[in-house]
C-alpha cells in the first residue's frame, strides 16, 4: 500500500537513509514501496542526542535507517539501555516494550516508545532541577 504525505514548506525527511528537503512550496508525495521514512518532527541529530535516554533514541533511529550496520547499532543501543535501566530503574516500564520492538525488527514502533522514555527522562531531569 502506497504512503501518502504531504511536506511543509522546508520540511525534511528521511527516506531509505537519504535527507530530503521539499521546497518553498506544500508538496505530497507517494511512496509506492517499504522503506524507511522519518519526518523532521521525528528525526534527531547526533547532535541533539545529549542525554543517555536520547543517545537510545538516536540508537534506534539508526538501526531504522541504516540496516547495513545493524550489528553496530544494536550493541550501542543495549549498552545504553543496560546502564539507564541501572540508574533509573523506573525506566523499565518503556525499556521492556522498547526491547520487544526491537527483537521483532518494529524499529519505528520502537521509536515511538522511545519518544515516550525521552519524555519521562526529561521529566525527571525536570525534577531533579527543582530540587537542587
Amino acid at each position: 500500500m502506497a504512503l501518502r504525505l504531504t511536506l511543509k514548506p522546508n520540511e525534511r525527511l528521511i527516506i531509505g537513509g537519504a535527507v530530503v528537503k521539499n521546497g518553498k512550496a506544500r508538496t505530497e508525495l507517494v511512496v509506492e514501496n517499504e522503506v524507511p521514512i522519518l519526518r523532521e518532527r521525528d528525526i534527531l541529530s547526533p547532535r541533539a542526542a545529549t542525554t543517555p535516554c536520547r543517545r537510545i533514541y538516536l540508537a534506534i533511529q539508526l538501526m531504522y535507517v541504516e540496516p547495513e550496520r545493524l550489528a553496530q547499532h544494536y550493541t550501542a543501543y543495549f549498552d545504553l539501555v543496560r546502564a539507564v535501566a541501572e540508574a533509573a530503574p523506573s525506566t523499565l516500564k518503556f525499556i521492556g516494550p522498547m526491547n520487544d520492538d526491537i527483537v521483532g525488527r518494529r524499529y519505528y514502533q520502537a521509536l515511538k516508545n522511545a519518544r515516550h522514555l525521552v519524555d519521562y527522562e526529561q521529566e525527571l531531569l525536570s525534577h531533579g532541577e527543582e530540587r537542587a
